[in-house]
Parts: C-alpha cells; sequence; structure tokens
C-alpha cells in the first residue's frame, strides 16, 4: 500500500536537514519515504537524485550527533586496509574501510545512523567496528577509485599504462576484438587515442570530435552541453587516428568515401567498462569521427534526479500507469530525450512486464527489456520491428523515433489495441508535435485517440553551488524575460556564474527543462479539428501546463541555473 507522505512525521536527519535550510519539507518528505523504500540510507538517496549539497549534508548530519566530518581528500586510495571488507558489502552499505587499529576496524560511512552496515561488517570481519562520518559525494568517489585501484583500473593509469588498455568492437563478433597493441609501430597513437577517451570519461565528457581541416587538427569534448577544444594534434596524424579508430570500432579502414557507424567497448577493469558509439563522416580534409560516450547508469538516476516539477512528475507517472496509450518525448539531438524514456521504461521494468524497443541504435542496455537494433540494409526498420513485436505479445513498446507515416500508423495502432507506447519527434514544442504528425498524415482521429502525454525538453546547466553569485537585474528587464508581476513581487535571487576548481566556467552537471502536456477533452477535440500549433499552445497555456520558457525560468527562479543558461536553450 502507498504511503501517505502527508502524514510522515520528520524526525532525526530529514528534521535537521529541513531546520538548516537544506530541504523543503515537502521534498523531505518525499525523499525519506523513496529512500526507505528503496532500503538506503537518506542522505544516500539525496546526494543520488542532486536533491541537496554532500557537504552541507554532512556538516548538518554532524551537528546533530556531536561528532566531526572527516575529509577524505586527506586519504589515498592506496593507503586503504586491502581485503578486510568484501566488495558486495562495501557496495551494499555504501562503507569504506579507512583504517585498522588492532581488534578495531574504522569505517567511513555518510549517514550515521546506518547502524547495519556496522554490524554487518563486524559479523563479516570479526572486528569492532566504529563509525568515521564523511561526505556522501567523496565517499561514493573514493570508494569506485578504492575498489577500481585493486584491478589497477583508470583511476591509478600512467602514461605507461595507456597502452594496454582492452578494447573490442561493440558488435557480435567477439573473435575479432582487437587488441590496443595492435601494431607496434602505432603505440604512439595507439596511446594518443586511448588517452583522449580516457581523459574524456574523466572530464564527463558526452561526445568526442576528431576533426581534419586542411592545416590543422583538432580535438573536441562537449561537457554539460558546450564544446571544448582540448588538443592540436598534427595534421600528418590525421589519417593515422581515424585509421586507429576505426580498428577499435570494427570498420572499414579502407572506405574512406561514405559514412560508417560503429561501437567500442573499452573495459577498464573486471568490473566497468565504458561504450562508445562512433561515426565517421568524410570531409573534404579527411574523415572527422565522432564519439558518443554511452553511460547506462544515467536510466537508473531516477526521476527525481531528471529536474522535473512535481507536478510535471506526477503526469509522467500517471501516463506510465496506464494500460495503453502513447507517451512522445521531443527535443532536438543532445536534448536527454532517451534518458528521459529509459528512466520510464526502468520505472515499468518488472518481471509482470513484457517490454520491446527499436532503436537506431541502443544506446543503453537494460536488462529485462528486449532491444533491437533497427538496420535498413537488411529490411529491418522501426516499422518492421513494430510489426515483430506485436507478435510478442508486448506490453510496453518503445520506438526509437518516430519518422515516418508509416511506423506513426504502426505505433499509433498498437496504443489503440491496448499497448503503451513510448516514442520521440524532432519538434520544438508539445503543440508543434502534434501538428507534425497531422503533416506526416495521420488522421486527425488517431491522434486525438491514441496521445496521451507529450513532454518537450532541453538540457540547461547547473550553476556550481561552491562559486555561484548573486546578480541583480533590474525589474523592467525581468519583466521583459518573461517573469511575471507576481513571480518579481514575491521576491527571488537571481544567480551568475563565476568559475572554481570543482566546475567546468561556473556551471557543474545539467538538469533537464520540461513542458509536459497531458491530452485534455479539450485539447483533443482541438487537435480533431486540425487547430494550428499556437492555438493547440494558448489552449495548453490556458490549462496550466508551462511552456519550455516558463519551466526554464522556474529554474533560474530556484537559483538551479542562470538567467543567461535559460536564454541560451529556450530561445523564442
Amino acid at each position: 500500500m502507498a504511503t501517505n507522505k502527508s502524514n510522515v512525521t520528520l524526525t532525526g536527519l530529514a528534521r535537521r536537514f529541513v531546520e538548516d535550510g537544506l530541504l523543503e519539507e515537502a521534498v523531505a518528505r518525499d525523499a525519506f519515504v523513496q529512500a526507505s523504500q528503496n532500503k538506503i540510507p537518506l542522505i544516500t538517496y539525496l546526494v543520488q537524485n542532486n536533491l541537496a549539497d554532500s557537504g552541507g549534508l554532512a556538516y548538518s548530519a554532524a551537528m546533530e550527533f556531536g561528532v566531526s566530518v572527516l575529509d577524505l581528500n586527506a586519504f589515498l586510495p592506496e593507503m586503504l586496509p586491502e581485503g578486510v571488507v568484501d566488495e558486495k558489502l562495501i557496495r551494499k552499505h555504501n562503507a569504506l574501510p579507512l583504517y585498522k587499529r588492532g581488534n578495531r576496524l574504522f569505517i567511513a560511512v555518510s549517514d550515521p545512523t546506518n547502524i547495519q552496515a556496522l554490524d554487518e561488517i563486524k559479523f563479516n570481519t570479526g572486528l569492532s567496528t566504529d563509525a568515521v562520518l564523511v561526505d556522501e559525494a567523496k565517499l561514493r568517489t573514493m570508494i569506485d577509485a578504492y575498489l577500481e585501484g585493486q584491478e589497477g583500473s583508470m583511476g591509478n593509469l600512467d602514461d605507461a599504462d595507456l597502452e594496454g588498455i582492452e578494447t573490442e568492437s561493440g558488435e557480435d563478433d567477439d573473435d575479432d576484438a582487437v587488441s590496443a597493441n595492435t601494431d607496434v609501430d602505432d603505440a604512439p597513437i595507439v596511446k594518443f587515442v586511448n588517452k583522449m577517451l580516457l581523459d574524456a570519461i574523466r572530464g564527463g565528457a558526452s561526445d568526442i570530435h576528431f576533426e581534419p581541416y586542411e592545416k590543422a587538427y583538432r580535438v573536441r569534448y562537449r561537457t554539460d552541453g558546450i564544446l571544448k577544444e582540448i588538443a592540436r594534434p598534427s595534421i600528418k596524424l590525421a589519417p593515422k587516428i581515424a585509421a586507429r579508430v576505426k580498428i577499435m570500432s570494427q570498420l572499414d579502414i579502407s572506405e574512406r568515401r561514405v559514412p560508417q557507424d560503429g561501437r567500442i567497448k573499452m573495459k577498464l577493469s573486471k568490473t566497468k567498462a565504458i561504450d562508445f558509439r562512433v561515426n565517421t563522416l568524410p570531409t573534404l580534409w579527411g574523415e572527422k569521427i565522432v564519439l558518443r560516450i554511452l553511460d547506462p547508469s544515467q536510466a537508473k538516476m531516477g526521476i527525481d534526479a531528471l529536474g522535473y516539477e512535481e507536478d510535471q512528475k506526477q503526469l509522467y507517472m500517471d501516463a506510465l500507469k496506464q494500460p495503453q496509450g502513447m507517451i512522445l518525448v521531443t527535443g532536438p539531438t543532445g536534448s536527454g530525450k532517451t534518458v528521459s524514456l529509459y528512466t520510464g521504461l526502468n520505472i515499468l521494468n518488472t518481471p509482470e512486464v513484457n517490454i520491446s524497443t527499436a532503436e537506431d541504435p541502443a544506446e543503453i542496455n537494460l536488462e529485462g527489456v528486449n532491444q533491437v537494433n533497427v538496420n535498413n540494409r537488411v529490411g529491418l526498420g522501426f516499422a518492421e520491428a513494430l510489426r515483430a513485436f506485436l507478435r510478442q505479445d508486448p506490453d510496453v513498446i518503445m520506438v526509437g523515433e518516430i519518422r515516418d507515416l508509416e511506423t506513426a500508423n504502426i505505433a499509433i495502432k498498437a496504443a489503440q489495441t491496448g499497448h503503451l507506447v513510448l516514442s520521440t519527434l524532432h519538434t520544438n514544442s508539445a503543440a508543434e508535435t502534434l501538428t507534425r504528425m497531422m503533416n506526416m498524415g495521420v488522421p486527425a482521429f488517431n491522434i486525438a485517440t491514441s496521445v496521451s502525454l507529450i513532454i518537450a525538453q532541453r538540457l540547461g546547466r547547473r550553476l556550481c553551488n561552491a562559486c555561484k553569485q548573486p546578480l541583480d537585474v533590474p525589474k523592467d528587464v525581468l519583466l521583459k524575460e518573461g517573469f511575471t508581476e507576481e513571480q518579481i513581487e514575491t521576491g527571488f535571487t537571481l544567480y551568475r556564474p563565476k568559475g572554481c576548481d570543482k566546475c567546468n566556467g561556473g556551471y557543474k552537471g545539467r538538469v533537464g527543462i520540461y513542458e509536459v502536456v497531458k491530452i485534455t477533452e479539450a485539447l483533443a477535440s482541438m487537435i480533431m479539428e486540425e487547430a494550428s500549433s499556437i492555438k493547440i499552445a494558448k489552449q495548453a497555456q490556458a490549462e496550466g501546463f508551462r511552456n519550455l520558457r516558463q519551466a526554464a525560468l522556474r529554474k533560474v527562479i530556484e537559483g538551479v541555473t542562470s538567467l543567461e543558461e535559460a536564454n541560451r536553450v529556450t530561445k523564442d
């Protein structure tokens, strides 16, 4: 039975966090319930879902229990005792052995109420355990470094190790897996490419661009949605770099006239591997290669970490609970559509539900979901995959993208015949999504009776909490930007980016900005009348659904992002 969050009495740490201004009471209640249901410590849940600053939580907990906070930066992973506590226990309880004194083992934890962790470690080690309070974010980083360090993984690599990283194609032909030492003569190229890939992972980049020009060659990373130049190797190395990446991704190195798609799996340790989606493009001066870094953990962050407002989150959750209908996620390339869809699939992914997806290609691997890569060369397009799904007793179907009328019609028929269908479209707003489907040739009646929810989204950069600075803006400018009189009268603080050693130019990470529109009876009637996107948008506004600009300004009011960033991602 669902817990009534409004009846939850806040005690202990949850109450302290509210009193210290780290959390709103409603957020604290929801987090307390979710953490209890997920059987994880409250602090771990808060940090995993970016609901509060980990440093502030640590010091607040220290004040509540009258203990000190230990700075993990004073420790190196190799200094910690090895083999004392089993890796499963460390991962399960988010607890790390720091040092041993005789028969006493000191354990780093971020939640001083996590008595179960100490008891279980004590039982398994036979040692007396003492808790040491640390910052949750630093603890997670140290645990990864500690466990990977025992396997000689990425965290401790120096330049001499870069040639030995094991890579293989993402294709099925495991026998053709290519060692990083394919050609001794090309060892510097092997080392350079591996370093570029590893540095991108370390820096949290989403894409790597290798770009040849007439007299120069450059490497750029896309971090938090912004491209930044990283290196300028000699133009003479361009063919060798292209060949190396193509070998790693099992592409034809002799074919330089047409684009090619491939995949790389880079094994960093026995337990950690990173996938890259690779695309080559013939340009005037050689092949440009772009690698998309695929992070499966993003789909498991939880819906609270994506940035939905509470009412928007509820609309999405309600739509996911429906036995049939269509949920459409729209936005430009790189706006987080795939993560939104997979977050929904992860919620639906239970043993009782049969889920099938058709993608081009599948970017996130999710156990329990039947994923199909479309391949038009062999006649397996989205439409063909959808037809096959309907003969496979599905409950939930995800179509990577609706590109044509045939795919749209099959998806709509599936949504009308007892299946929940999720898909994406490349449009700019919820209203334009509806008119785009009409322009494809989908009958208005079918759209009105099948589409249940539309999510239009963008990704904006989060302001760094460590260095963001207040900004004074005149009232007339605020009104011109779209803030309402009521918002201005209520009062809020605008912040601007500054930049520090913890962030990228004043920003750290990204947050979703959403327009979530439920198809109501009034909107369905307008669709049936084939109303324009402008009229549909006005009706959605009248019914209380915020557009992207309004959603972005709310993030500005909350201090999550800057007005400058809101303008960048939601230009009219």
